[in-house]
């Protein structure tokens, strides 16, 4: 009985995953229990064998998606400008990986056709990220690790938009992994205090001058 749960818990993220495929690649208005079935080799009543329906699927989704992106949540008790760059890091790969996730979150069209309350935990989540952001350059902010020059609101708005590209640019370009880096790295140099900023380009003009 135990093997028979766990391998229909497997066959629901299979099917999870391939509807945020379907998703991402034709729309929303594309998945159906024939396209799911078709994508991922079963016949339709095999799928309403792991869902009764359309609804609880796109419910699953809905918590697939939160599931991945609260994974992408560093440890607490890291300092502020780590806690971002692993954040960063690990959410871009997550969402590059499953381009469906960008998609179903930025999407207000695919928020409509999400069952009652999938749309509100998408939009939780968003909340969650900027709060997650907000407070980890405030912290930063506060103990000079980063810039205090600029709102942290906005940047935050700043990370989270690169975060973004970072994603997509994972799911089409997998192999332009030192552009992420180098894109990754901007970020960080963006986002220190000035001063730091300064003493860098020093320290790399004294190196080149040797």
């Amino acid at each position: 009985m135990a093997e028979r749960r766990r391998s229909s818990e497997v066959r629901q993220v299979e099917l999870t995953d391939a509807a945020l495929h379907i998703i991402a690649t034709k729309g929303i208005a594309a998945l159906s229990t024939r396209s799911l079935a078709e994508h991922v080799g079963l016949t339709s009543g095999a799928i309403f064998r792991h869902f009764p329906s359309i609804e609880a699927l796109l419910d699953a989704v809905v918590a697939r998606v939160d599931a991945v992106l609260e994974s992408t949540y560093p440890p607490s008790d890291l300092p502020p400008r780590e806690r971002l760059e692993r954040f960063v890091a690990a959410r871009s790969a997550a969402m590059g990986s499953q381009v469906g996730i960008v998609r179903l979150v930025l999407s207000e069209q695919f928020s409509l056709a999400l069952p009652e309350g999938g749309a509100a935990r998408l939009t939780a989540c968003v909340h969650k990220t900027r709060d997650f952001l907000r407070q980890c350059i405030r912290e930063g902010q506060t103990t000079g690790e980063i810039r205090k020059d600029l709102d942290a609101d906005a940047l935050a708005v700043v990370v989270m938009g690169t975060t973004q590209l970072l994603a997509v640019s994972a799911a089409t370009l997998r192999q332009r992994a030192s552009e992420a880096q180098a894109v990754r790295d901007a970020l960080s140099a963006l986002l220190r205090p000035p001063a730091v900023r300064a003493k860098t380009r020093k320290k790399k003009g004294e190196r080149r001058s040797t």
